[in-house]
C-alpha cells in the first residue's frame, strides 16, 4: 500500500521534472501557489524550489528539479535532476511536457521511466498545441507509454485538480511502464551487469545503472558513493562484470550514440501513433518571425533597438519615482533623528547612523529600486514572450570566435540588470572554463547601479539642450552599451588565449516558440525573485559602507578630512586617466554600491560631512564645470565607469560560485587594468590633438 493509503502525516515528496520552457514553473506554482520557498541544492550552485499542496486530507510537497533535456548529467542541473530522482526516492515524478514538441520532451520522460516506477506525465501548453493545429491522443499516449498521462494548460491552472487526483491514483496502483529495447550490443551488456548487481543495495533500477556503469562519469560514482552507501570501485564482482560489458559495446562513445538513439526512436514510434498536425502549417508563424529576427541583417539591428526601447522605457519610467523615493527618504532624516534622541543616543552616534548609514542606504534604495522594477519584469517579459534564446543564437558566432559560449549572452543580458545575478545566471553554461569567463566578464557590461551616473552624463555633456533629450540619451545610451558588448568579447578572447584557454565547447540551444508572456507572472517573479533580492543583498553592504564614508569624511587631521586627504593622494592617478583624485576616490569607495560614486565625489568637492543630494541635472553640471570638468571628463568617467571592478555585492557571488578567492581578484583586476588602459589612451590622444 502506498504513502497516501496509510498515512496523512508525513507530506508526499513529488518531483517536477521537465525540459526548459515547458511550463514546469507555471505548474508548480499552479500547484503550490505562494506555499514555497527557493534554497540551494547541498553541495551545488544550483537553486531548488519546494511547495505544498494539500488535496483533501493528503498534503504534497513538489520539488521543482532544475529544466533538464536529459538525465545523462552533462551539467548540475542535469545531475541535481538525476540524484534527486535516483536516490532521494521521490514518492512520485511528474514530467512536464510541451503540448507542441512531444517529440523532443519524450526523451526525458523515457529516463525518468527508466529510473522510476511512479511517473506521471504532464502535457501542458494544450492551448498553444491547438492554436498550432496540433492534436495529442492523451489516451493513447498513455496506453503507449504505460503511465498515466494528464492534460494541461499552467497558466489557466486547468488539469490541476486532474494532476493532483493523478497523484493521489499513482500512489495506490501499480503500472506497468514501457521498457526501452537497444540494440544486440547494449542489451547483452546489461545481461552481464544486472546479475553482478542484485543482491547489493544499489537502491536504483539496475537495468538503467547497468548502462551508466559502461560510461560512468565521476558524479554518479561520487553520488552513489555518498547516498546509497556503494562504493563500485572496491566492489571485484561488478568491475570485472564492467570490463565484459565493456568489450560488448567497444568504444564508449558508441553507447551513448546507441543510448540517445534508442530513446530518440521510441519517442518517435509514441508520438507518431498519438500527435497529430500538419508538418506544412506547423510553427509557420515563428519561423516567418525568426526569419527577421535571427537572420544576418535584421538581426543584429532588431537587438539594438529593442535594447534602445528597454533603456528609454527604464530611463524615461524610473526619473519620477526616484526623486519621490528620494525626497521621502531625506526628508525623514530629521524625523528619524527626533527618534534617536528621545531613545538617548549620543549626537555623533546619531549623526554617523543619519549622515553615513541611513542616507547612504537611502541613496541605494532611491536610485536603484526604480530602474530595477523596471528593467527587470521587461528583461523577464523577453525571457517570457521567447525571445532571448534568440539573442543567443545571434551571438552565439562572435561569443565562439572568442572560445566562449554561446549562452554567454543570455548572462550578459541579465548583467544589465544586475551582475550579481547575472553571476548566478552563469550556472547555465555547462563548460567550468567558459563558465568562468562568463562570470569574470560579466562586470564589463553596466548594471543598473552604473546607469543613473551614464545617464547623467549623457544627458549633462551631450544632449542637454536637444529636442527629444530622453531618445537621445537612450541611443547614445545604447552606443556606450554596445561598446561595453564589444569589449566583453575582447575581454573573454584574452582570458581563453591566457588563464583559462580552451576551445569554445557545442551546446544545444532550443528556440522555444514565441508565446505570449503571462503579465501577472511576469511582476510577482522579477519583482520577487531579482528586484527586492539583489536589492536585500546590495543594502546589507551599503549602510556599513555609509559608516565609512562618514568617518572619513569627518575624521579631520591637520584641517583636512582622511576623504579629501585620500582623493588628494590619488590626484596624480587620477589626471593621467583623465579624470581628478577626487573620481578616482569615489569609484574605491563606491565599491559596495556603485551607486554612490556621484554622491562621494560631491562630498570631496564640498568638503561636505555627508553623502550631497543634488536638486537638478543642471545645478550637478555647474557643480562639475565649476570643478575642472570638461567633455572630456565625462567621456573618460564613461569609460571608466564601464570598465572596473564590480561592486561588493557581485564579488561576494562570484566568490559563492566560484568558492576561491582568486577569481574575485581576477574580476578586478581585468576590467580595472582595461578600463585604465582606454582613458590613457583617450586622454592622451585629446591631449595630443
Amino acid at each position: 500500500m502506498s504513502k497516501t493509503c496509510e498515512s496523512k502525516e508525513k507530506p508526499i515528496v513529488i518531483a517536477l521534472a521537465g525540459n526548459p520552457n515547458v511550463g514546469k514553473s507555471t505548474i508548480f506554482n499552479s500547484l503550490t501557489g505562494m506555499r514555497q520557498h527557493t534554497g540551494n541544492w547541498a553541495g551545488k550552485t544550483v537553486s531548488n524550489a519546494e511547495g505544498f499542496c494539500k488535496n483533501g486530507k493528503t498534503v504534497y510537497k513538489f520539488v521543482d528539479l532544475p529544466g533538464t533535456y536529459s538525465l545523462l548529467a552533462h551539467s548540475a542541473e542535469e545531475a541535481v535532476a538525476r540524484d534527486f530522482i535516483c536516490f532521494e526516492k521521490p514518492d512520485a515524478v511528474i514530467v512536464v511536457c510541451d503540448a507542441t514538441c512531444l517529440v523532443r520532451n519524450m526523451n526525458l520522460v523515457l529516463q525518468c521511466i527508466e529510473i522510476s516506477q511512479k511517473v506521471i506525465i504532464c502535457v501542458n501548453m494544450l492551448d498553444e498545441a491547438k492554436r498550432k493545429n496540433i492534436s495529442v491522443d492523451l489516451k493513447g499516449l498513455s496506453e503507449k507509454t504505460g503511465v498515466p498521462v494528464i492534460g494541461a494548460v499552467g497558466r489557466d491552472k486547468h488539469g490541476t485538480k486532474k494532476l493532483l487526483n493523478a497523484i493521489e491514483n499513482a500512489l495506490c496502483k501499480n503500472y506497468n511502464p514501457i521498457s526501452i529495447k537497444y540494440d544486440d550490443a547494449a542489451e547483452e551488456a546489461i545481461k552481464i551487469l544486472e546479475p553482478a548487481l542484485c543482491g547489493k543495495n544499489t537502491g536504483m533500477n539496475n537495468r538503467w545503472l547497468s548502462l551508466r556503469l559502461i560510461d560512468m562519469d565521476e558524479s554518479l560514482k561520487e553520488s552513489i558513493k555518498e547516498h546509497a552507501a556503494f562504493d563500485i570501485a572496491g566492489d571485484t564482482e561488478i568491475l570485472q562484470a564492467v570490463i565484459t560489458a565493456k568489450n560488448c559495446i567497444g568504444d564508449k562513445s558508441d553507447l551513448n550514440d546507441k543510448i540517445v538513439s534508442a530513446l530518440l526512436k521510441c519517442a518517435e514510434d509514441i508520438c507518431a501513433d498519438t500527435v497529430y498536425f500538419d508538418k506544412n502549417a506547423y510553427d509557420i508563424s515563428d519561423r516567418k518571425i525568426d526569419r527577421v529576427l535571427t537572420s544576418r541583417i535584421f538581426g543584429y539591428p532588431a537587438m539594438l533597438l529593442l535594447l534602445a526601447l528597454i533603456f528609454w522605457l527604464t530611463i524615461s519610467l524610473s526619473n519620477y519615482p526616484s526623486a519621490l523615493l528620494s525626497g521621502l527618504f531625506f526628508s525623514s532624516s530629521d524625523k528619524l533623528r527626533q527618534l534617536l534622541g528621545i531613545i538617548g543616543i549620543n549626537e555623533v552616534i546619531q549623526d554617523m547612523l543619519i549622515n553615513g548609514a541611513f542616507r547612504v542606504l537611502a541613496w541605494v534604495v532611491s536610485v536603484m529600486l526604480p530602474p530595477m522594477a523596471i528593467f527587470f519584469p521587461l528583461f523577464t517579459l523577453l525571457e517570457d514572450s521567447g525571445y532571448l534564446p534568440r539573442i543567443a543564437y545571434n551571438l552565439d558566432k562572435p561569443f565562439k570566435c572568442c572560445n566562449a559560449c554561446g549562452k554567454q549572452a543570455l548572462t550578459m543580458a541579465m548583467g544589465f540588470g544586475c551582475n550579481a545575478a547575472a553571476v548566478t545566471g552563469c550556472r547555465i553554461i555547462d563548460s567550468p572554463r567558459e563558465r568562468l569567463i562568463a562570470i569574470i566578464t560579466n562586470s564589463f557590461v553596466p548594471c543598473n547601479g552604473r546607469f543613473p551616473a551614464l545617464i547623467a552624463m549623457i544627458t549633462m555633456f551631450f544632449v542637454s539642450g536637444l529636442p527629444f533629450g530622453s531618445v537621445f540619451s537612450a541611443l547614445l545610451l545604447t552606443a556606450v552599451i554596445l561598446l561595453s558588448v564589444l569589449m566583453t568579447f575582447f575581454a573573454s578572447w584574452i582570458l581563453s588565449k591566457t588563464v583559462l584557454r580552451g576551445v569554445a565547447s557545442s551546446f544545444t540551444l532550443e528556440l522555444p516558440p514565441y508565446r505570449m508572456p503571462q503579465i501577472k507572472e511576469v511582476i510577482v517573479r522579477s519583482v520577487l525573485d531579482r528586484t527586492l533580492f539583489v536589492l536585500a543583498r546590495a543594502a546589507v553592504v551599503a549602510a556599513p559602507a555609509g559608516v565609512i564614508i562618514w568617518l572619513l569624511a569627518n575624521i579631520n587631521i591637520n584641517g583636512q578630512s582622511l576623504l579629501v586627504g585620500f582623493a588628494a593622494l590619488l590626484e596624480p592617478f587620477g589626471r593621467l586617466l583623465g579624470l581628478d583624485g577626487a573620481i578616482a576616490a569615489a569609484f574605491i569607495l563606491g565599491l559596495p554600491a556603485n551607486e554612490i560614486v556621484i554622491p562621494i565625489m560631491l562630498m570631496i568637492y564640498l568638503s561636505k560631512g555627508s553623502l550631497i543630494q543634488y536638486e537638478s541635472l543642471g545645478q550637478l553640471k555647474t557643480l562639475l564645470l565649476a570643478n575642472g570638468w570638461s567633455v572630456k571628463t565625462a567621456v573618460c568617467f564613461c569609460l571608466f565607469s564601464l570598465m572596473h571592478w564590480p561592486c561588493s555585492t557581485a564579488l561576494m557571488t562570484i566568490k559563492k560560485e566560484t568558492g576561491s578567492l582568486k577569481w574575485p581578484a581576477v574580476s578586478i583586476l581585468l576590467p580595472f587594468l582595461t578600463g585604465t588602459a582606454a582613458c590613457v589612451v583617450f586622454n592622451l590622444i585629446c591631449i595630443i590633438f
